[in-house]
């Protein structure tokens, strides 16, 4: 069995389980296989499709609607303005959102033609310019804590690009300054132990 066929099992098998939103996975994956260049795999959980080992584009599920991710939807084109930045912190990828099959076969051109557009970029090697980590807020009270304990600063300044600027996220989307206070206490820990905020 190639390991191909074993990550479509992986599909398979998670298509089997999911609870909701399994008619639109089901048909979002035969829209996603009809391109014919994409393999099929499972990370994070999720049905991903990829380009010689490059992420393209994911099938996941919320709440409210199932989406399809494109990993750099940031540089598609968009003529029918259906991309979505899930949030403001959401450098690179879009989505687009169903709430129903019949929102997905509507849209089943515009999809297969975005799709190519993914797989084009993909192809070109085109790279979406990520905000460097010192352009985003650097709230007082961390920094004040680490005037308070070097250790921190040096400990902080270790971290990988990603690592500090997923604690800065974290610190700065607290509205009040006390709540961002009693955020960076309970990480001074982890940051001083060279950890992430996730690992």
């Amino acid at each position: 069995m190639g390991a191909s066929t074993m990550s479509s099992d992986k599909v398979d098998a998670f298509l089997e389980r999911a609870k909701n939103w399994q008619e639109e996975f089901i048909a979002l994956r035969a829209i996603i296989n009809s391109a014919g260049e994409l393999t099929e795999n499972l990370k994070w959980g999720q049905p991903c499709y990829t380009l010689d080992g490059h992420n393209v584009v994911l099938m996941h599920g919320f709440k409210e609607y199932c989406a399809l991710l494109f990993f750099k939807g940031a540089l598609m084109k968009d003529p029918k303005n259906i991309l979505i930045q899930q949030t403001e912190n959401v450098q690179a990828a879009r989505q687009i959102r169903f709430t129903g099959v019949a929102d997905i076969t509507r849209q089943e051109k515009v999809l297969k033609s975005y799709l190519k557009d993914a797989i084009a970029l993909e192809k070109s090697g085109a790279k979406v310019e990520l905000k460097k980590t010192a352009e985003f807020d650097f709230p007082e009270e961390l920094e004040r804590k680490m005037d308070d304990l070097p250790a921190l600063r040096t400990a902080f300044e270790q971290l990988t690009p990603g690592r500090q600027r997923a604690y800065l996220l974290h610190f700065s989307s607290a509205k009040q300054a006390k709540t961002r206070e009693s955020r960076i206490d309970k990480c001074v820990d982890r940051i001083l132990a060279g950890k992430g905020l996730d690992d």
